[in-house]
């Protein structure tokens, strides 16, 4: 079943701003609640649709790619982080989008529990959520057109290993948390101007764990995590350009006490080529050609991405002409199609000529033919221009 267009899910135009946007989503959330709406999978998938659309148009980065290449530019196995609603679990839309409800995910419990007056079971959150990390990574415009696996040292935090991640000597070092009976949260009776309210809240005693460690990890010291430096394997898609940020889910620092991994965060940089200039998604090459060939017409070989190719220089080709070789430049992200490789040719002018190559210039400068009349050999720059594109 095809994805519904996310303005229509939460029900905004294009033009919506931030704040209507996040409007629109809490509305669809107290809605489709799975509290207010118990043992209904339509109105739990319409919930998870809602924090899909949601984390998408409420980050710009995320939103501008949408607007371009709809929902191919968000795809969560393209490597940009995703839709992130895709595949989301309860757990992980309230730990996201808590703030909306004056929540929060990072302390544990349902951020939505404070307004529906309950929360149960669904509060629970063991340990503490890893931090995210922000690198860059340099590619080559090869590497750029057609995507590349890339090994990355990263040092940040790990599961330790002699627990896994669990910060107890054995596994005898765990008992359930008295406070909350292993639930993680706790609940608490406040008085509010409609009356009284149940709401849940993380355990104070066990910060959401649910477990308590009564003997702590050497290597560790109960953390559950240990510095390290960790070789990470990144699948950069096609088509990325500078300033680019990609979003690799769960490869940042581990979480402390058996939590969840943070994000990694990849900056694109790219390389400067040894021959190509780009624009986009083309690809602009600087032909130097001796006026001979220009005068006569020739045969040249020229560079691209794919390999050495040869065009045809026409009789009487003038400096400044650009060829156009159509889909040879650097495809869309997430789209099909590619740019197109310009080449744009230039006179070489030698610097120092013999005496016989002097005459010779010397006999064609006072021939009438060689004069230049550009009102009937060219069209100017934007006309070239044009011409490139009809």
């Amino acid at each position: 079943m095809a994805k519904r267009d996310y303005y229509d899910v939460l029900g905004v135009d294009k033009s919506a701003d931030e704040s209507a946007i996040k409007k629109a989503y809490r509305k669809k959330a107290i809605k489709f609640h799975p509290d207010k709406n118990p043992d209904n999978k339509e109105a739990e998938e319409s919930f998870k649709e809602a924090a899909e659309a949601y984390e998408i148009l409420s980050n710009a980065e995320k939103k501008a790619r949408y607007d371009r290449y709809g929902h191919a530019g968000v795809d969560p196995n393209a490597g940009f982080g995703g839709a992130g609603g895709a595949g989301m679990t309860m757990d992980d839309i309230f730990s996201h989008f808590g703030d909306i409800f004056g929540g929060g995910g990072s302390g544990g419990g349902d951020p939505f529990s404070s307004f529906f007056g309950g929360g149960g079971g669904r509060a629970r959150s063991r340990g503490e959520r890893g931090k995210n990390l922000r690198i860059k990574v340099s590619l080559s415009l090869e590497e750029i057109a057609s995507g590349v696996k890339k090994k990355v040292k990263v040092k940040k935090h790990n599961a330790c290993t002699s627990c896994n991640g669990s910060g107890a000597k054995d596994a005898n070092s765990v008992t359930t948390c008295t406070t909350c009976g292993g639930r993680g949260a706790v609940n608490q009776i406040r008085s509010t101007m409609f009356g009284q309210m149940q709401t849940t809240v993380t355990c104070p005693t066990c910060n959401g764990r649910g477990e308590m460690v009564t003997a702590k990890c050497g290597s560790c010291r109960g953390e559950g995590v240990i510095f390290s430096e960790e070789t990470l394997e990144l699948d950069i898609p096609a088509g990325v350009s500078e300033g680019m940020q990609i979003t690799f889910r769960g490869k940042g620092s581990a979480g402390r006490f058996g939590g969840p991994n943070g994000d990694l965060l990849v900056v694109v940089t790219e390389k400067e080529h040894e021959h190509f200039e780009r624009d986009g998604q083309s690809l602009i090459y600087d032909l130097y050609v001796n006026f001979a060939d220009l005068a006569l017409g020739a045969s040249i070989e020229v560079p691209t991405l794919d390999g050495r190719v040869k065009i045809k220089i026409p009789e009487g080709t003038q400096a400044g002409k650009i060829f156009r070789l159509k889909g040879k430049g650097l495809p869309e992200v997430q789209a099909y199609g590619r740019g197109d490789f310009l080449i744009h040719v230039n006179v070489w002018t030698p610097k120092k000529l013999t005496s016989e190559e002097r005459k010779m210039l010397q006999t064609m400068r006072d021939s009438d033919n060689f004069n230049p009349n550009p009102d009937n050999q060219s069209k100017g720059f934007l006309g070239r221009m044009k011409d490139i594109f009809n």
